[in-house]
């Protein structure tokens, strides 16, 4: 085991482990564990070049469940940070939507809102962090640039000028105004030390009020943030954090799948309507700074009935073309389709969670590089495993198999993989595939 697996701190390997056996994907730590997916990372994150040069993208990442759909965005997720973005994720649910009748839209606003990060405040709620950053930051570069001190009367209008810059700039896109006013309006807060009003301004971005009147009343806006227009104020968003001194924002939205289980065709297709609005903003230019990414399932995407493709204009936009195969995707298509981690990754993934069990718990490692690739053959070997096994299903195992080993140190590793969760029934072809499988290593 290398040293760099051996520092992981306590506290991420425990985070990593426990979400792992559990079956989510963690928000910490991925870089430890991270193997594959080479190739598709290196293709998302050509796209976030282009949205740092103020261009924009949209793709879809498909995958079955466990097939590390959600891993893979979490991964770029970390990437995106660490390159000066915002992140705003959510995922979709029956309360949910892209657009619904009852208000769902606006809700995976408030999700995706709720959910903003930042490098130095990765687990969400750095709205009002990034609001007062930016106040900050104009300051200190408006006193750097005057050489005046605090509390100078020329300072406050060179600071003045520079938050009317990126207001005004704010304010020539779609329902821009308001948002620039109300910007002004937090600047101003912030200056007189006017707690309360700060509040009502982020709860108006956060998309909390109900009713135009209350606005109005509260803040002197005529519009408040909808089912409908939601997108827009996130295009606004993106347009600000750049201006703010943040490379863009790259907008992670999952679970796609709840859209294809609406059971009305009628509100299916409205959720479908909005996906295009933001797939062809994204392609055109009218969407700046931003990137966006959906996970799905293979079904949610391509069933002609009720999924992706049934809305006619999106199939004509995300179908494969007639070269692309198993073994060779175009991953610079809007769809990234994700082939199955091989033996040997899964390996190397084994490697990684045993050594980091080990720091955990403080022992030395004994499992083999025999005894994982042991491990490895047996789950691979099992019947429909090569259709069927997921990476979460084999992290799953493994994680158990370390924790009995760990409890029973007297066991031998093969006389717990002999044990009834353990069973090795293998089909001829596939258990020849495994082998072939590891041909590249001596067991």
């Amino acid at each position: 085991m290398n040293e760099q697996q051996r520092k992981v701190p306590k506290r991420i390997s425990q985070t990593v482990l426990n979400s792992l056996k559990g079956g989510v994907v963690p928000r910490i730590g991925l870089p430890y564990i991270t193997v594959g997916r080479k190739s598709e990372i290196e293709a998302l994150l050509h796209d976030v070049d282009i949205i740092a040069e103020g261009g924009a993208s949209f793709r879809f990442i498909v995958g079955r469940y466990g097939s590390g759909k959600s891993f893979l965005i979490q991964t770029i997720r970390n990437y995106v940070m660490d390159r000066g973005f915002i992140v705003a994720d959510a995922d979709l649910s029956p309360e949910r939507r892209l657009q619904g009748t009852r208000g769902q839209g606006l809700a995976t606003y408030r999700e995706l809102i709720g959910n903003l990060s930042t490098k130095t405040k990765p687990e969400g709620g750095a709205l009002t962090l990034v609001l007062d950053r930016w106040i900050s930051t104009v300051q200190s570069e408006a006193a750097q640039e005057t050489g005046l001190m605090p509390g100078d009367p020329a300072l406050t209008t060179a600071v003045d000028r520079k938050i009317y810059a990126v207001t005004s700039a704010v304010s020539e896109l779609v329902h821009g105004f308001e948002f620039a006013r109300l910007l002004s309006l937090y600047y101003h807060a912030y200056i007189d030390g006017d707690d309360e009003t700060k509040a009502k301004v982020v709860r108006w971005f956060r998309g909390e009020y109900a009713l135009k009147r209350e606005a109005k009343d509260e803040l002197g806006v005529n519009i408040i943030i909808t089912d409908d227009d939601w997108y827009d104020y996130l295009k606004l968003f993106a347009v600000f954090f750049r201006l703010a001194g943040y490379s863009g924002m790259m907008m992670m939205i999952d679970e796609l799948v709840n859209i294809y289980k609406i059971p009305n065709s009628i509100t299916r297709q409205y959720n479908y309507e909005k996906m295009l609005t933001m797939y062809n903003d994204t392609l055109q230019g009218k969407a700046k700074y931003l990137g966006i990414i959906m996970g799905a399932t293979p079904q949610a995407v391509e069933d002609k009935r009720r999924g992706v493709y049934s809305y006619e204009a999106l199939r004509s936009r995300l179908s494969e073309g007639k070269f692309s195969r198993p073994g060779a995707r175009d991953l610079l298509a809007p769809v990234i389709r994700l082939e199955p981690l091989t033996a040997e990754e899964m390996l190397v993934l084994c490697e990684k969670l045993c050594a980091m069990h080990a720091g955990l718990y403080g022992y030395q490692a004994r499992l083999t590089t025999e005894d994982l690739a042991a491990f490895i053959k047996l789950e691979y070997g099992r019947i429909g495993a090569d259709q069927n096994i997921t990476p979460r299903e084999v992290i799953r195992d493994f994680i158990e198999l370390l924790d009995l080993h760990y409890q029973h140190p007297e066991m031998a590793p093969e006389e717990l993989m002999q044990s009834e969760e353990f069973v090795y029934a293998p089909s001829k072809a596939v258990s020849n595939q495994a082998d072939e499988g590891f041909a590249e290593f001596t067991i």
